[in-house]
């Protein structure tokens, strides 16, 4: 065998075994993708301060079971949702638009299947009574935006921050009577969020319509600013957002 053959047949060898890792690798990726763990960014500021445009966060797939959402494209092959565990109040939730079923949304899960939601003078009440909330402070956006910043804590002691700037059409709603096997949403920037206060756009998320729950934000960059140009990041990078834990 001469040494041109050799050379040529470890070159092949070589590029074979390129091709197995990096597939290898793609199924990998897509097996966490589907059934672990999905990324996601945050393209609006409907859930300032929790979180902000420009934040790339995990999103656990396994958290709340799997429906076909799970899955990219959401193929219609079943119904309903296996290994189904409902979430809970305060939880930070990654779904499926209702009205299209394609749209991925972010916002808090208020309201359990049974629940009546309501909003008064910018005052959130569950079941007929008010959530404790307390003023904390102020809090200045990237923009140069002032709000106050409201503590609100669950009945369930889930605590967390949402913004106010004041009134706003949803700072008075209707009673809302969550049905069976759905969900109410809210945003933690409550002047700033299209959500299930608004029937037509959002309204109640089905079970099935959940994709995951929120859990970390891996990276952040200002808005604005390019993930990809990493020679910027010594001065766009939110440092102090990385691998902070979502509650």
């Amino acid at each position: 065998m001469s040494v041109a053959t050799e050379k040529t047949r470890a070159k092949s060898s070589g590029f074979g075994e390129t091709v197995k890792i990096v597939i290898q690798a793609l199924l990998l990726a897509l097996i966490v993708r589907t059934f672990l763990y999905q990324p996601f960014n945050i393209p609006s500021g409907s859930m300032k301060e929790t979180l902000l445009i420009g934040d790339y966060l995990f999103v656990s797939k396994y958290a709340y079971g799997y429906s076909r959402f799970s899955f990219p494209f959401g193929p219609d092959i079943f119904q309903g949702r296996i290994w189904a565990a409902e979430p809970k109040r305060g939880d930070v939730v990654v779904f499926k638009l209702p009205r299209d079923n394609s749209t991925d949304y972010i916002k808090r899960v208020i309201g359990l299947p049974g629940d009546q939601i309501q909003v008064t003078d910018g005052v959130l009440y569950i079941n007929g009574k008010a959530v404790e909330h307390q003023k904390v402070g102020e809090w200045m956006d990237e923009d140069g935006i002032r709000y106050d910043q409201i503590r609100e804590t669950l009945p369930n002691g889930v605590s967390y921050l949402t913004l106010d700037r004041g009134n706003s059409a949803l700072d008075n709603t209707q009673v809302y009577e969550v049905p069976p096997e759905h969900f109410f949403m809210m945003g933690d920037n409550r002047d700033n969020s299209t959500d299930s206060r608004v029937l037509s756009a959002v309204g109640y998320v089905p079970f099935e319509n959940l994709v995951g729950r929120a859990e970390i934000i891996f990276f952040s960059v200002r808005d604005g600013a390019p993930a990809w140009e990493f020679w910027r990041w010594p001065w766009t990078v939110r440092w102090d957002r990385l691998f902070t834990t979502l509650q």
